[in-house]
């Protein structure tokens, strides 16, 4: 039997869990989220809890079983918590300002990056060069942060570009003037 899977995931008390045949809704203070259940698992309201069994043993299934657990326990924290990721951009005339639902990013290239985010993700902007992302869906957050990083990987020579906040680049020491 799956650890992770067997566990009950707790509702919080302003998060209303709604399971409808295969599909799991959850609404709360930060908004609305749906996860389908794989078949194979059901998923069950019991008390204040939500239960993930399995029907049989089938090796896809058991596979599953934890997945499935694990998901529906993130829509519920990003329902009621929100999840946020941090990233910074590093480099001489490298920013970031927010224009309405998009990110104008100076990055070095000869024109200005328009990236536009997601429907549920908001972003902040603190001294042009640390991006804070928030969204309940952690799934389309950790995508959303790294379609950003993709526009300007850090350079492992002399570290510009966009990373996590808690990122480290190994640097590479480069040429040496004057080596025989």
């Amino acid at each position: 039997m799956s650890r992770i899977g067997k566990k009950p995931v707790p509702i919080p008390q302003d998060v209303k869990v709604h399971v409808e045949g295969a599909t799991v809704r959850a609404e709360g203070p930060k908004g609305k989220l749906a996860q389908p259940v794989p078949a194979g698992l059901t998923a069950k309201l019991e008390g204040n809890q939500i239960v993930i069994s399995r029907a049989g043993d089938d090796r896809r299934v058991r596979a599953l079983h934890g997945l499935a657990r694990a998901l529906v326990a993130n829509m519920v924290t990003g329902v009621k918590e929100g999840f946020e990721k941090k990233l910074e951009i590093v480099g001489i005339g490298y920013r970031a300002q927010v224009q309405g639902r998009a990110i104008q990013l100076a990055l070095g290239y000869s024109h200005p990056v328009l990236f536009p985010l997601p429907e549920g993700i908001t972003a902040e902007i603190d001294k042009q060069t640390a991006i804070t992302l928030r969204g309940p869906d952690k799934a389309v957050l950790g995508q959303t942060a790294a379609r950003l990083r993709m526009l300007r990987k850090p350079d492992p020579y002399k570290g510009k570009g966009i990373k996590y906040a808690d990122e480290h680049i190994r640097r590479k020491v480069g040429k040496k003037a004057g080596a025989k």
